[in-house]
Parts: C-alpha cells; structure tokens; sequence
C-alpha cells in the first residue's frame, strides 16, 4: 500500500531480539530518542513507511522479508528492510561516515581519514534507500530522511520522483565553509541537499553554516533571513546567531531552511521522575553519598564528547582545593563506542588510564573520587542519579544538540540541581541559565565546577526554573510540531508555483 509519509532513517524502528529460538521485533522500552520521536509522526499519515538496513549474508537471497508490516502503539506501517552486507555497512556507515565525515562535522581536521573511503560503495547504498523510498511514497507523499549517512538519498529521490515533498534533518553540527569544503564529494553532498524543499538543523548556527557552504559551491541567493527568538540570543554562548537565513532560492526551485531542536519527552521523564519508588531510589542513592557532593557526567566514549578533558579538570580541581577532597565524588558514565575503531579505543583507553591515575593519586581505603562507568545504564536507573546528583557536568568539546542536560533539567521535578554545560553543545544556546563553561580553557572548566558546588541554594533554583521552562517548551513534541509545519509551507509553496 503507497504511504503518504516514508521516514528514512538507518535504524529499524522497533529491537530485534531472541525469544525461545524466534526473532521477536519488540517495541522501544522509552518513548524518549529519536526513534520513538519519528514514530509519533505515523499518526499525521493515512499509511507510513520507515525505510531502514538490516544485515544479510547475501542481499539478493537474504533470510528475512524485505517488507514487513508492523502494528504496535503508533499504529499499522510498513518497513522496508534493505539487506546490505557486512561490507557494505562497514564501508558506508563506519569507514565513510565515522572516519571521513564525522571529525568534519565536528570540525576535528586532524582525524579527518580520506584514504579507506569507498566512495561508489556510499552511492549505490544511499540509492537503494532513494529507490525504496521512491517505491514506497505515494503520489505527492513527504519524505524525511535523515542524517548524513544518507546524504545523498534526497538528490537520487528526486531523480526518481519529482512529485514528492522531500525534508532532510540533519542531527550533528554543520560546520562553516573552510572546514566541510575539506571534503572531496562537498559538491555531489550539497548538491543533494539542495534537491530538498527543507533541509533542518538544530540551531541557527548550524543552518547559517550551511547556507555558506553551499553558497561557497553554487549559485544559491537568499530569499528570506529572520531573527532568532531573543531568548535564543545569548552573548555569553559561542554558537548563538541574531538572524538566519529560512528560504534559499536554487535553480529555480525554493528550498526552506529551518533551525528547530530536537528535545526530549518531558512529560514520560517527569512521570518516571515522580514515581515513588524512582524517588525512594534516588533517596537511598543520596544516602549512601552521606555529605559528600555527587558530580554526574553521562556520554559516549567518542572524542568530540571531551572525556579525558573533563577528567583532568577534575584532577586540578582536587589538587588545587584539598578541602574537596573525600568530599565529593564524580560519577563519570562514558559509554563505550566500536573499540573496532581506533579513534575510539584511544579515547576509551584514556579515559581509563586518566580516571586510573586520579583514583590512584587522591583516593582512600573509604573514597574513590571517581566512579567510572563504561557501559549503558537503564533509562529508569539514570533518572535515579539525575534526582541523587548534585551537579550535572556536561561538557563536549562539540555536539549538535546534546540530550543528556535536557533529561536531567527535565528529571529535576524537586526544582533543585545545577547544570554545568559545554557552550560548543547545540543546547547551550537554549539553556543559557545553565553555568556555562568553555571546555577548551582550563580556567573556565575549573571554575565553571567550583561554582556549581558553591552555588547557594535560591540561586540553584532559580537557574533551574528557567532551565525546566525552556526544556518545556522546546520539547521534542514541539520539534515534532514545527516539522508539521514546515512540510506544510513546503507544500503551499509547491502548489503556489504549480498554479
């Protein structure tokens, strides 16, 4: 059955997991990630489809049915499972997209690795996803593909279908002309992009970024620039920008760029948040702390996310302020990532080494400053040390939006807590109640945590009655609402230069 709405994303949209020898497709247990976020879309459509990769030994005879359909608590859709090799995803997902793209997006030149890449292998994988979208969209259907694994999908798309309403979202920084031009396919890549009748960011800065760049590359003119939102404008965080750039024009066709955040499901984090039992958790958490000052830090093990910096702040606020010492405790979750890859095991390797030696140096038989945590943790469990920690420390060196500090502002339900935040994390230019730190400067990491744990109490929450209005409100309901919105002008304009 055509959809009138195909989601292009390259995860399927539910687990896959042994039950008794089946393989049993299990709904996501949180409703909180961008997958459950794109589902809630289904019910905007008569029929949707996800279009996704899933492994097969041999993609011409693979073991599963390439279409399925799927019923759940989102309603009845279709997936379609495109079978790639082990090969394939290694070459268009970890080679292309970790090792070249990646550091260019998150504008680290010097891990950029241009040699192993399979160029022709990432085209023939982003056309199979255009030619199962093409096949599954129906006659004027929108189509959403996201991220820059599939960057070339849209250009491809509207070779096969010029009828379709096609929006890109992109979920990582975009970065200014002299960095992404680093990259040889820059033209085919933006070329695409502009095959779109949206292309979204997270941030201004980002959709501002983009427009150079493609402005660097084609003959591209803006049609309209709008003033970002003054509680958008801060001048102490680094990414915030006064306009942007909404509705480019390329050959003869409008293409709208659109700056709206991906949140996080505040009214789930607050239901878990208020649970009895969650809270007597949290409590018993807090306990066993005694009078000691908890510090949490969540992430993933990748180098963008500033671990080993983070770490070593930590040390020079213990060596350079005895008084702390036994009297504070850092709680350091860095997930571990592919250790297949080596950007990665080094990263992981030094945080260990890092949190090793300061453990080593400063601890005692009853206190170890630094609880390292290198796996996943239940999203019920993570709520339970949001409400426990005193402090939540959150500082990429670069991020495009970050959702860790939005969980934790949204999981504060007590009104009490402190955030600290990288300003070089896309939520920054949102949360600018939060304490603020450059995670490049020593002085400012340093201080910016000192004076998290010094923070009187009316302060404390004062900040944090601001940060819990602004994760309201920019929810990731209203991320959904706005993209409603802008597929909807996308559509008025088409029909208004068709008529």
């Amino acid at each position: 059955m055509p959809s009138d709405l195909v989601i292009v994303y390259h995860r399927q949209p539910y687990e896959e997991v042994e039950e008794n020898g089946q393989t049993v497709l299990r709904e996501n247990k949180s409703p909180n990630g961008i997958v459950p976020t794109l589902k809630s879309f289904f019910g905007t459509a008569e029929h949707a489809a996800w279009i996704a990769w899933k492994l097969a030994d041999d993609p011409a005879n693979p073991d599963f049915e390439k279409v399925v359909e799927i019923s759940d608590a989102h309603g009845t859709y279709s997936v379609s499972r495109l079978p790639l090799t082990h090969e394939q995803v290694s070459s268009f997902y970890h080679v292309s997209s970790k090792e070249a793209f990646w550091p260019i997006l998150h504008s680290f030149k010097e891990k950029f690795n241009y040699d192993p890449v399979d160029w022709p292998t990432f085209r023939e994988v982003n056309w199979a996803f255009a030619e199962a979208a093409a096949r599954e969209a129906a006659q004027g259907a929108r189509v959403w593909i996201h991220d820059y694994n599939l960057w070339l999908v849209p250009g491809y798309l509207r070779q096969l279908r010029s009828d379709v309403t096609i929006s890109f979202f992109h979920h990582t920084p975009f970065p200014a002309a002299d960095m992404f031009n680093v990259l040889p396919w820059r033209r085919e890549i933006v070329k695409s992009l502009l095959e779109c009748d949206i292309v979204g960011f997270h941030i201004p800065r980002y959709a501002a970024n983009f427009v150079s760049v493609a402005r660097s590359l084609f003959d591209v003119d803006v049609v309209k620039r709008e003033t970002v939102a003054a509680e958008l404008v801060s001048d102490g965080t680094a990414l915030s920008e006064r306009s942007a750039p909404t509705l480019l024009s390329f050959e003869g066709r409008q293409v709208a760029v659109s700056s709206a955040s991906v949140g996080v499901a505040v009214d789930f984090i607050e239901e878990r948040a208020t649970d009895p039992q969650v809270q007597a958790d949290a409590r018993e958490i807090r306990k066993g702390q005694g009078e000691r000052r908890l510090i949490l830090s969540v992430g993933r093990t990748d180098y963008t996310k500033g671990g080993v910096d983070q770490l070593e702040s930590f040390e020079r606020v213990l060596a350079d302020n005895p008084d702390l010492r036994g009297k504070v405790k850092l709680m350091h979750v860095s997930v571990s990532a592919n250790r297949n890859m080596s950007a990665y095991a080094l990263t992981q390797t030094g945080i260990e080494e890092t949190a090793g030696r300061i453990n080593g140096r400063y601890g005692t038989l009853d206190w170890q400053p630094i609880a390292l945590i290198s796996r996943a943790i239940p999203f019920d469990d993570l709520i339970k040390y949001y409400l426990a920690a005193d402090v939540a420390w959150i500082t990429p060196l670069v991020d495009g939006m970050n959702l860790v500090c939005k969980e934790f502002v949204a999981a504060r339900t007590d009104g009490d807590g402190v955030l600290v935040l990288s300003e070089f994390a896309g939520a920054a230019v949102e949360l600018n109640s939060a304490v603020i730190t450059n995670p490049f400067s020593h002085r400012s990491m340093d201080q910016a945590i000192l004076q998290a744990l010094e923070m009187p109490e009316k302060e404390r929450r004062d900040r944090m009655k601001e940060l819990r209005r602004v994760v309201g409100k920019y929810s990731v309901a209203a991320w959904g609402a706005e993209q409603e919105r802008q597929f909807s002008a996308a559509i008025a304009r088409k029909e208004m230069a068709d008529a």
